[in-house]
């Protein structure tokens, strides 16, 4: 398994990297959002996931841990391999993927090329409660700076209310400072 790389940015395109450890080069696939989060520095990390088909060895690469750790859910649902998986990643950034898929945004997820109303379907419904684990650095409710917000709603999805109801009600009463409990409360207010 190969995890990652650090090495030498021989080149750069918006789909594939060559990045030189130890005098070999390696070629690595990379989605759009990848691409232009990597600088022009000689020097560089990157993320890998290495796929092995009966026809390739292939070698994925990311940006950040995050990123990856999408791509592995997004191949894990059937009917969506490595190279959808890339679209995925170039079409939207992950935090906004988590996001279409905790608020169920078929219409979202399906507005990427090559995915349909049932594979988006199925991406909600297998991905969900993953999405509630993976840890984002965006600014959304499933980042790790802000947990409290994360708690509330898993605790009022706990008590019976819906999840999209209770998400609207926090992102109400939520200025980024409350404890889970005045979250809590102040949301119970509203729904």
């Amino acid at each position: 398994m190969i995890t990652h790389l650090n090495g030498r940015l021989v080149e750069k395109n918006p789909t594939y990297l060559i990045i030189e450890c130890g005098g070999i080069g390696y070629e690595v696939k990379i989605s759009l959002n990848t691409f232009s989060s990597i600088g022009s520095e000689e020097s560089i990390l990157i993320y890998t996931q290495f796929i092995v088909r009966e026809d390739a060895q292939l070698l994925y690469g990311f940006a950040s841990k995050e990123e990856r750790d999408m791509f592995n859910h997004l191949i894990s649902v059937s009917g969506i391999g490595p190279n959808i998986g890339m679209i995925m990643l170039s079409s939207l950034a992950t935090e906004e993927i988590a996001n279409a898929i905790q608020t169920e945004d078929v219409r979202t997820i399906q507005s990427i090329k090559g995915i349909g109303a049932k594979t988006a379907q199925r991406v909600i419904i297998d991905l969900k409660d993953k999405m509630l684990k993976m840890n984002f650095s965006g600014g959304n409710i499933f980042a790790g700076n802000n947990t409290n917000r994360f708690d509330a709603l898993t605790a009022l999805v706990s008590l019976g209310f819906d999840k999209k109801a209770a998400d609207k009600a926090l992102e109400k009463v939520s200025t980024g400072e409350e404890t889970v409990e005045k979250l809590i409360k102040d949301a119970l207010k509203i729904l």
